[in-house]
């Protein structure tokens, strides 16, 4: 395993990955533990949006794991750097939680319902009808649709839950008009995470369980690609995509348990 532990810097996707539901993933702590003494420069790079990296943070400790907010990055996060960047001092429309309101509002994004600039839609527990109406009639009046991620589902303690491109479908139907969706595998936040690390391309690897974001990201970034089958993707669903990992394992604690020179099974 050493052609991955020689690695300098690591993005790791989160649900799926290091946790799922409220429970540590076998292996993560040993993972973390090497990362942290070898002075690796590690990321938790998620799609999730409800979060901010605090509240991620306890998340974690509560789970046992104690990790630094400096090293996670949200689509939450993504988003208010790419309204920023875009339209300083903007207006706009949330369909969100606290890990997006709060990014945004420190992004200096003012919240508003009469003609805001952006509809900015993230997951959220209390997506009600009326929300819905009043996207779709802000974005027919001009307001841009952004998705903080194009995530369809994702998993939850009890099975499969809709995710952000799910909620942002029904506002694209009734408008006609389609959404810009800034999380993994949008370059953007692949590029912010390598220039927050600190890396070059071929220093960096990319962990994750999913095909059609993690994965995907990783290729058009050009950095190497670990699929850990702890999380939505199987060996069988795998290959329902057109492109493949470099590597693939049963989860992140192989990448120190492996013996040396073992890169688990590539593709």
């Amino acid at each position: 395993m050493d052609c991955i532990r020689n690695k300098i810097g690591f993005i790791c996707d989160m649900d799926g990955v290091i946790y799922h539901g409220r429970q540590i993933l076998p292996g993560v702590k040993d993972f973390v533990e090497w990362l942290q003494k070898e002075g690796k420069r590690f990321l938790f790079l998620t799609n999730s949006s409800e979060r901010s990296p605090r509240e991620l943070r306890l998340r974690l400790q509560n789970m046992g794991l104690d990790v630094g907010e400096e090293h996670f990055y949200t689509s939450a996060l993504a988003t208010a750097d790419f309204i920023a960047s875009q339209s300083p001092r903007s207006t706009a429309y949330v369909i969100g939680q606290s890990g997006l309101l709060n990014a945004l509002y420190e992004a200096g994004v003012t919240f508003s319902d009469a003609d805001p600039e952006y509809v900015i839609v993230g997951e959220t527990s209390n997506y009600a009808f009326e929300a819905i109406q009043k996207a779709v009639n802000l974005v027919l009046k001009g307001a841009k649709l952004i998705g903080t991620n194009p995530d369809i589902s994702g998993p939850y303690e009890q099975g499969i839950s809709p995710a952000c491109k799910a909620l942002v479908a029904p506002i694209e139907l009734v408008t006609g008009k389609s959404a810009y969706f800034i999380g993994k595998p949008n370059p953007l936040m692949m590029r912010t995470g390598m220039k927050l690390l600190g890396c070059k391309r071929e220093e960096t690897v990319i962990i994750g369980d999913r095909m059609d974001t993690d994965i995907v990201a990783g290729i058009e970034s050009e950095i190497d690609t670990v699929l850990v089958l702890s999380g939505v993707t199987s060996m069988k669903t795998m290959h329902d995509f057109p492109y493949r990992p470099r590597y693939i394992l049963n989860g992140v604690g192989e990448i120190i348990s492996r013996q040396n020179g073992d890169c688990g099974l590539t593709v």
